[in-house]
């Protein structure tokens, strides 16, 4: 479980194409200011971009180094990676950790797009989002939505968009600070709505 809280940004260096997926490599992630230093190890579970992926290894440099499935491949925008882009970065929630953002599970619900971004007045921007229409049921006024891996509160939702207000330091911190309208991003819906849904419908 991760809480769409990002803890830093790693390089996309390569993504090589195999029989049955692929290999992400990603230069060692450069942690947001304040944070502890930390090394990624083999084996543990990090969000990367709001998509939960296990370190298959660690080479020279604190290089890092992904197996990508064909569902990863087929549900994210990560077949379509390219060197040089910045992934978010957040490494599993810890029992005793403060639950800052939401319940986040790492798993890729759906892929949207940015389809607006303006200032604001405090120095921050509004998006909005467009997302696919099996996943306007998870798009509620105040709910939690975790775009890219960052955890938001949905603003003025409207059939298949919705607006958030980004605050200046989410911009420094994650990957929002770079972004442009058309791109894609990963959809993850609130993970609790989902159980929710999913009794009610059953009773």
């Amino acid at each position: 479980m991760f809480t769409g809280l990002v803890e830093g940004l790693a390089e996309v260096l390569e993504l090589r194409r195999e029989r049955r997926g692929a290999r992400l490599v990603l230069a060692r992630p450069t942690l947001g200011r304040g944070m502890p230093p930390w090394k990624p190890r083999a084996g543990e579970s990090l969000a990367l971009s709001g998509c939960c992926l296990s370190v298959a290894g660690i080479g020279r440099g604190g290089t890092t180094t992904f197996d990508l499935s064909r569902e990863t491949l087929e549900r994210t925008w990560f077949a379509s990676v390219t060197s040089g882009r910045r992934l978010n970065v957040e490494r599993a929630l810890r029992l005793a950790d403060r639950l800052g953002g939401h319940l986040v599970a790492g798993h890729v619900d759906q892929v949207g797009a940015i389809v607006a971004i303006e200032e604001s007045r405090d120095g921050g921007r509004l998006f909005t989002f467009e997302v696919p229409g099996s996943f306007e049921r998870w798009v509620m006024e105040k709910g939690s939505v975790a775009v890219d891996g960052i955890s938001l509160t949905i603003v003025a939702p409207r059939r298949r968009r919705f607006r958030v207000a980004v605050i200046p330091e989410t911009l420094k911190r994650t990957t929002l600070g770079r972004a442009a309208v058309g791109d894609a991003v990963h959809l993850e819906g609130d993970w609790i709505g989902k159980w929710v849904a999913r009794l009610a419908g059953e009773r």
